[in-house]
């Protein structure tokens, strides 16, 4: 079945270290967005219609656009347009960080609005600022609703990391293919074999990731 091509020289290792670049790209846009996305998400509160009015562009542009569509425009369109000079791993972590932070704050704006009013009511009664509100009551009931949710963020942005190779990066699926083109007379059979072993390696790569989604979910709603 084509497995036997895993096996030959450094393969094996090769499609590993292809995921590790992938989880390199994800582990950085993901710590982009959730820092940024818990910053515009509080902005995105704001009763200003300015600000209501930006951030609503700016979701419906992530939810809108295909990431791979970003990818081109960032990677190819930035370099001829502008005449810089970007790296493939640098343009995908500027669009993943770009999608993440919006789909964070999303997350971030409907937990901060699902936070009773008297909460709010009940820490002006205190003397707390709207700042101090914000650090002491609000963002730690936030954190806890959020937690969950962005750790699912963190599974998807593992998987949508795989159209990197679009761009010339030699990620795990990138791997594959090099593998399976390398290996077309000997094993016809490679594809599946190759694929196969990535189904696998992106698996155990998210399952954790899941698995705690779901143990926390649990152990809050007690």
């Amino acid at each position: 079945m084509g497995f036997e091509v895993l096996l030959k020289g450094q393969n094996m290792a090769r499609l590993i270290e292809g995921l590790g670049v992938a989880l390199r790209i994800s582990a950085i846009s993901v710590s982009v967005s959730i820092f940024l996305g818990i910053v515009l998400g509080v902005v995105m509160t704001s009763k200003n219609p300015v600000v209501r009015f930006v951030s609503a562009v700016y979701l419906e542009i992530v939810r809108i656009m295909p990431q791979m569509v970003l990818l081109f425009l960032v990677f190819f369109g930035a370099t001829k347009a502008l005449g810089l000079r970007i790296e493939a791993e640098f343009a995908s972590i500027l669009v993943f960080s770009f999608w993440g932070t919006a789909e964070m704050a999303d997350l971030v704006r409907g937990a901060v609005k699902s936070i009773p009013v008297i909460q709010y009511e009940s820490s002006e009664a205190l003397g707390l600022s709207r700042l101090q509100t914000y650090v002491y009551v609000i963002l730690p009931q936030v954190v806890r609703r959020l937690i969950p949710l962005s750790i699912n963020l963190i599974t998807r942005m593992i998987k949508t990391t795989s159209l990197v190779m679009m761009i010339g990066i030699v990620e795990v699926l990138k791997v594959g293919q090099q593998i399976i083109e390398a290996n077309r007379k000997s094993s016809p059979n490679a594809a599946f074999a190759v694929f196969a072993t990535i189904f696998v390696l992106y698996f155990f790569a998210c399952w954790p990731f899941s698995c705690l989604s779901k143990y926390l979910e649990k152990k809050w709603e007690n």
